[in-house]
């Protein structure tokens, strides 16, 4: 059995917590397969309590609906596992926390497949004050892996939309 390494976003979550911290913006979390991880994983910089606003868990399919405001039509049309479900969870992570930014994750970890989507199958959404973009990262690996690398790319991804905001 593998084990979650505890530094693996360690680097990349600070440098978050301090670019935030710059610009005196705020996140927020939806996380359905990383059930909390990537709020965590920014808790645990010094100084995260300047720019985390909270989280929320919706693993379960109804609190996508009920805590973060997915649309229901939304869950039955496209599923929970989906783009357009990772970009009302950002959304609603960013408006009902009250956040600068908004991080929704969605996905399967495995080891089984989801309403026909297999382990690895991962949507990130992010919100910002530019709008909302949807990616999909490409994560591997066991049950752990799958979910690290969600947060790994939820990290990184908003750094890079920081960083291409700072450019223009």
């Amino acid at each position: 059995m593998t084990t979650p390494d505890p530094l693996v976003s360690a680097t990349s979550a600070g440098d978050l917590v301090a670019e935030l911290s710059a610009r005196g913006q705020t996140v927020a979390t939806a996380e359905s397969l990383t059930a909390g991880l990537l709020a965590a994983t920014i808790a645990g910089v010094p100084g995260a309590s300047a720019v985390l606003r909270g989280g929320l868990i919706v693993y379960a399919t109804d609190l996508k609906a009920t805590l973060a405001g997915v649309d229901d039509e939304n869950l039955a049309h496209d599923g929970p596992v989906s783009e357009p479900t990772a970009a009302a969870l950002a959304e609603g992570a960013r408006t009902r926390c009250g956040a600068t930014w908004g991080l929704g994750l969605t996905g399967v970890a495995g080891p089984d497949d989801q309403d026909g989507r297999p382990p690895g199958t991962v949507y990130l959404g992010i919100s910002g004050p530019g709008g909302t973009v949807v990616s999909r990262p490409e994560v591997r690996g066991n049950r752990w892996d799958i979910r690290l690398g969600s947060v790994d790319a939820a990290v990184s991804g908003l750094l890079a939309r920081l960083h291409a905001t700072s450019a223009l």
